[in-house]
């Protein structure tokens, strides 16, 4: 520009300080902030010989300059003059509220570790309960210079909760593995045992065990594989084009010819969709393997498929004790049970509602429970028909 030097070495100072924050593992785009503020400075403050005034704003137009520069940042970011809140853009604002712009930043994040933070040059802190009692945040700050820093949000709230999600899967699922696992190998010792009296029908029946239970062993490894297939594809949206009611026909035909056709009952109209076959094949066998288990055995289950607008709306209901609304909100929760006890005994693994949750969230669908006690339940799954999906 003429009439004016660029500070080349001010710049170089500013792109160096900014490669270096990443380097020594920094966030990208507090690196980004820093760099655009410092050069923001830097331009703002360079020599004009073309003006020699300087109206009394000028420094409320530098700062205003450097807010519409982090403005656009899409994570929270606070710029601060001294121990004062100067700006903050929109996401600090939409997680904080407006109200902090002006505040003490000590008051604003009120925690001894980022109050700490804020008396130091520089460096990161993690602080809890910030936005909410679970909250978890992890607070950056940078100085631009002796005047003016950046604070930087991170949440990390979420990637505690899948950690924290992940350990108790872990947990749940070794106990589940477990379980089967020792009365297995109990009864194998005893069986195997040369000095153990045991007559015939003993033998008999400890073998009936070790049967029931290996199933059921089968049946929680063939689950959560399952599980892990679903959850492996949910980003991968469905392509083939499926009737609906002529699938549940097929699958409560074969499920009668097992069980006897007074045992499950169906009435379905043509509903085409976009699926995939075997996983909407398994949440109807998991629903109708529900209903069996947990309804009366004297009542039928009743699967019905009909359309209401441009959803095709399967209901599988069955007549049995029903389930009390606390349960309901956490009944497609992984190893979730209402009764432990009467569930292991029937042969369930806690997972079947987790494997129909993730199927219906595949295919963008919706899952409804309800149940009233001494009268039944009843499942409801919504799926766009096909062509009428977003």
């Amino acid at each position: 520009m003429k009439g004016s030097t660029l500070p080349w070495s001010s710049i170089a100072v500013a792109i160096g300080t900014a490669v270096a924050m990443i380097v020594a593992g920094a966030n990208a785009w507090l690196a980004v902030a820093v760099l655009i503020v410092w050069l923001a400075t830097i331009w703002l403050a360079r020599p004009e010989p073309t003006v020699t005034t300087r109206g009394p704003d000028e420094g409320s137009v530098s700062r205003q300059a450097m807010v519409q520069l982090v403005e656009p940042f899409s994570v929270p970011v606070l710029m601060l003059d001294n121990q004062r809140i100067a700006a903050a853009n929109a996401a600090a604002r939409e997680a904080l509220g407006p109200h902090i712009v002006g505040q003490d930043a000590r008051v604003a994040l009120r925690h001894p570790a980022a109050v700490k933070l804020l008396d130091q040059p520089g460096g990161s802190a993690m602080v809890r309960g910030l936005t909410g009692p679970r909250s978890i945040w992890q607070v950056n700050r940078v100085a631009i210079d002796q005047r003016f820093s950046l604070i930087e949000l991170v949440n990390r709230t979420a990637e505690a909760d899948i950690s924290r999600a992940h350990t108790d899967f872990v947990a749940n699922a070794s106990h589940e593995l477990r379980t089967p696992l020792a009365s297995i190998i109990g009864y194998v010792e005893t069986l195997s045992d040369p000095d153990a009296k045991i007559d015939k029908a003993t033998t008999a029946r400890f073998h009936a065990t070790v049967l029931r239970e290996s199933k059921r062993l089968q049946s929680l490894v063939e689950d959560l594989m399952s599980l892990s297939r679903i959850e492996a594809e949910k980003h991968e949206p469905p392509k083939e084009r499926i009737d609906l009611g002529q699938l549940a026909e097929s699958i409560v035909g074969e499920v009668g010819a097992t069980v006897g056709e007074d045992r499950v009952t169906v009435s379905a109209v043509p509903a085409p969709v976009i699926g995939d076959r075997q996983q909407l094949d398994q949440v109807i066998r998991n629903l109708i393997d529900n209903a069996m288990k947990y309804g009366a055995a004297d009542k039928p289950v009743h699967v019905s498929l009909a359309i209401e607008g441009r959803e095709a709306v399967l209901e599988v209901t069955d007549r049995g004790e029903g389930i009390h609304p606390d349960h309901l909100p956490y009944l497609t929760r992984r190893f979730y049970r209402t009764d432990p006890g009467r569930s292991r005994q029937a042969g369930g693994t806690g997972l079947g509602l987790a494997i129909v949750k993730h199927i219906v969230e595949r295919h963008r669908g919706k899952l409804d429970i309800t149940s009233t006690l001494g009268v039944g339940t009843t499942v409801t799954i919504r799926i766009a028909l096909a062509g009428a999906a977003s």
